[in-house]
């Protein structure tokens, strides 16, 4: 079940929100509980078991390690296990592949990288100190489970909602600010990403090797915008819906369109994430704090384990790769420059992180270098035919907006003017907005969320 669908925000939102609010306080979490269960057993139930497994087997976890005197033991069985069920989830075929036995088709529980690197940044903090143990089975487990954020983040730590799950104050104003920034991001995913999505659909789906440079590079942007609007309209919903049943969640993403390095980009893209892989990863393996080689060594292992969190494949291997290496190289002289120069710093980061999503979007090796081929026209294919123009004149209207929009310039204007009297027209706007994306979704079948494969 997706958000942006109608199954989701008339069949099952409307009534949740609805018993949410009838039933009183000490209540709601209860509520919540069940329906979490209920969204995510939708797709496959028996899944739901797995989800049920992790919330006791983690929820015991953080009651002995915050008393066992052995808590060292403790953690790391801990982390075993929730790591091994990921890997036999999600990289049994993967790994098999290694040894030349094929075949092996495990279906990958929807949600499962989220939820598991959520439990382990508890059970972690636990055994920290960060943060203090969960006594109630259901508040943890409403962690763990809360639908807003299950599917596809952002990774909420646990210590950033600990004293919402138990005391949360609900408002008509932090409601109507989560219905806004739900149809906001209801926006970006409808029209936008799947109205651009169809571009990038028909360029990759047809013969990679005979595209002119300009419809390659035109497909590449297209993915680029797609899968931005995609993730962090999803990220919007999933922040509005928190508002709504008074949760506050950290924001996702910060414009990263408009970054001028890879550095800046994924301090941007995929906030969460990187604060995850950061705080569990890379500190603990020392960070930069045992010299540039052990700091390459340690960036180019994060980053590999980042492009393996998005898919057991070898074009996500290389995808984290290929960003951990500009990361080095731009940490010895490059960043500097780039961060003096803001044009040039600009168009390098644009061009390098559509390179990269070509490694993330094509799970075939050779597509990847095929495209690549095209982006530079090695099969001299040439520069651009009426198929560029063409497609330019359909999707240009979208591709502006789509600009205006991921460079925040449109959310810039629109802060200005909906100030003061006129602030309320927000949510008038964002009523017509969710009128017609339901419009879109009732006529519409191209409905695809490209972050349900991680």
């Amino acid at each position: 079940m997706v958000f942006s669908s109608i199954v989701f925000m008339f069949y099952f939102l409307a009534p949740v929100l609805a018993v949410y609010f009838l039933v009183p306080k000490k209540h709601k979490n209860i509520v919540l509980f069940i329906a979490s269960l209920f969204f995510y057993a939708w797709g496959e139930p028996k899944y739901v078991l797995i989800m049920l497994f992790s919330a006791v087997f983690n929820y015991l976890s953080g009651l002995v390690i915050n008393r066992a005197k052995l808590k060292r033991l403790a953690l790391a069985v801990n982390v075993i296990v929730n790591i091994g069920i990921l890997v036999f989830f999600k990289y049994t075929g993967f790994i098999g592949s290694w040894f030349g036995v094929s075949g092996i088709n495990i279906a990958l529980p929807i949600g499962i990288s989220f939820y598991t690197f959520q439990a382990l940044s508890y059970t972690i903090d636990v055994y920290r100190k960060k943060t203090k143990v969960q006594k109630s089975f259901l508040n943890f487990g409403l962690y763990l489970a809360l639908f807003p954020q299950l599917i596809a983040g952002p990774i909420v730590r646990y210590d950033d909602v600990a004293r919402q799950l138990s005391n949360r104050t609900i408002t008509g104003k932090k409601f109507m600010q989560g219905f806004t920034r739900f149809c906001a991001g209801l926006c970006k995913k409808v029209i936008l990403a799947n109205g651009i999505g169809k571009l990038w659909t028909l360029i990759s789906g047809g013969d990679i090797g005979s595209l002119p440079m300009s419809v390659a590079w035109l497909g590449i942007f297209a993915y680029s915008m797609q899968i931005y609007f995609d993730f962090s309209g999803y990220s919007d919903m999933a922040i509005g819906l928190g508002k709504m049943f008074g949760f506050d969640f950290l924001e996702n993403f910060n414009y990263p369109y408009i970054s001028r390095s890879a550095t800046e980009f994924w301090r941007r893209w995929h906030i969460s994430l990187g604060s995850w892989f950061r705080e569990y990863v890379y500190i603990p393996l020392g960070g930069n704090r045992k010299g540039k080689r052990r700091t390459n060594i340690n960036l180019l292992i994060v980053w590999m384990l980042t492009g393996l969190w998005h898919g057991a494949a070898w074009n996500f291997v290389l995808w984290g790769l290929y960003f951990g290496v500009l990361l080095i190289i731009e940490k010895k002289r490059l960043l500097r420059v780039l961060e003096k120069h803001n044009i040039i710093g600009f168009i390098y980061s644009s061009v390098i992180v559509a390179v990269g999503w070509v490694l993330f979007a094509l799970d075939d090796i050779k597509k990847v270098f095929a495209y690549l081929g095209s982006l530079i026209n090695i099969f001299n294919m040439g520069i651009s035919n009426g198929e560029f123009l063409y497609n330019l004149r359909s999707y240009g209207i979208l591709f502006l907006i789509a600009i205006l929009t991921s460079s925040g310039i449109a959310k810039s204007g629109y802060d200005r003017l909906l100030t003061g009297r006129f602030a309320r027209l927000k949510y008038i706007f964002a009523a017509a907005g969710f009128i017609i994306c339901t419009a879109y979704l009732v006529d519409d079948t191209y409905n695809p969320f490209l972050y349900f494969r991680f």
